[in-house]
């Protein structure tokens, strides 16, 4: 398994360990990853994601799953968070003609 956020995509990186007598070492910073089941209004049902703690913070920010999703852009999505704002775009838009 990837060690990167499905919605923002932050993954590991690379610095330095510095020690008391300034030796500098390799190491990797790695994201904060939590597993997360998000609520979907328009799909109505649950979606899991493996995602840093900075983005379930920003998709509260954002007013939601769905709403962070539909602001994003594809570019900055996983293949899975891509193919769930598709299906979110394409209910509400049958849900729009439907009421229309």
């Amino acid at each position: 398994m990837s060690r990167r956020c499905e919605l923002t995509l932050k993954g590991p990186q690379v610095g330095h360990k510095v020690s008391h007598s300034n030796i500098k070492t390799k190491r990797r910073f790695l994201p904060n990853l939590v597993n997360v089941t998000f609520l979907s209004d328009v799909l109505g049902r649950g979606v899991r994601l493996r995602v840093s703690a900075n983005a379930v913070k920003s998709v509260d920010h954002r007013g939601g799953f769905d709403a962070y999703l539909i602001k994003a852009r594809e570019s900055e999505l996983s293949q899975k968070a891509v193919l769930l704002k598709r299906a979110i775009e394409k209910k509400k838009a049958e849900t729009a003609t439907v009421a229309a």
